[in-house]
């Protein structure tokens, strides 16, 4: 019985020596782009290192392909505390905050350094510490390629665009700009796309080349329009509900190793698009090139009526025009 005893409180004291599995905890990161897609690749790489900093207390678990709900339903999960961060495109920040739609400026900026120079700029440095007002902790911003069109039909001039469905996020900019073209804005969830471009429901999309070779948009296609016309700001977010739960210690920890990675992948779309762009010219696809003047008069009017949504877009403008 004394020996009994004697080791039952050795257990006792080694249990009480051992910290780290008791505060473990996981939490879950959700995000719309599929596996191959660089901001899924780096969401994992980014958990895999913070388990490591973290010493396993901080386990992120990562959930592609919209797995957890489109990006409408994430926001929402994310100011009930429910989900705990996510990678969101800025598009349902605009659906909130019209600020935000000034980021998507068709032509704003001509390249993928532009388009960084513009996000770790003090305008959009400034939209990412106001998404509190959205229940959400920004931590970055990343982006996706910058935009480019995917049709199924033989396309020339802008002219071959009028009444076509084009696919884009369900969101107010995209909307004015693809209905001043003259198409028919086709609001629709990511994972949806490939099966409605490949049975018709759509005649194409904005997307970049990544994700145009990527998900196979390429083998419906008739035309890839070499636009670069809009970029695609992504933020990298934690919930303001979870975050204050989080140890300062690591909170700490993914503040310091979170930009890193998403600065790497500013810096590496450059090179991406490339690769992406010479893969599709290697297909029977036709690759033609557009410019702000190949849409005619479109963007010219978007940034009038944006003018008014968007105080913001002036300082923008501003900046991008300093680049």
């Amino acid at each position: 019985m004394i020996y009994l005893k004697k080791a039952l409180g050795a257990l006792a004291i080694a249990a009480a020596l051992i910290p780290a599995a008791a505060s473990a905890k996981d939490y879950r990161l959700g995000l719309i782009t599929p596996p191959p897609h660089q901001w899924t690749k780096t969401a994992q790489a980014f958990s895999d290192v913070i388990a490591e900093k973290t010493d396993g207390r901080v386990k992120i678990l990562i959930f592609p392909s919209g797995q957890l709900g489109n990006e409408s339903q994430m926001l929402q999960q994310m100011q009930t505390g429910a989900l705990d961060f996510a990678f969101l495109t800025v598009g349902e920040m605009v659906n909130r905050r019209a600020d935000y739609g000034a980021l998507l400026a068709p032509y704003l900026v001509k390249d993928s350094a532009g388009a960084k120079a513009i996000l770790t700029g003090p305008t959009a440095q400034g939209l990412l510490a106001d998404l509190k007002s959205l229940g959400l902790v920004g931590l970055g911003w990343g982006m996706a390629g910058l935009r480019q069109v995917v049709m199924a039909n033989d396309v020339s001039t802008v002219d071959d665009l009028k009444g076509r469905k084009v696919r884009i996020i369900p969101i107010q900019t995209e909307r004015d700009f693809w209905t001043m073209v003259g198409a028919a804005p086709t609001p629709m969830p990511l994972p949806a796309v490939y099966d409605a471009f490949a049975n018709g429901q759509v005649d194409g999309m904005q997307i970049d080349f990544e994700g145009t070779w990527n998900s196979r948009y390429v083998d419906h296609a008739g035309t890839i329009i070499e636009s670069s016309h809009m970029m695609l700001p992504m933020a990298a977010v934690a919930s303001a509900r979870v975050w204050p739960t989080i140890s300062e210690e690591d909170r700490k920890t993914i503040e310091a190793e979170l930009p890193g990675f998403l600065e790497k992948m500013l810096d590496n779309y450059e090179q991406i698009e490339a690769e992406y762009l010479e893969k599709l010219k290697g297909t029977d696809v036709k690759v033609i090139k557009a410019d702000r003047e190949w849409f005619g008069p479109a963007v010219d009017q978007w940034y009038e009526e944006w003018h008014k949504k968007s105080p913001l877009l002036e300082k923008l403008e501003a900046e991008a025009g300093n680049l």
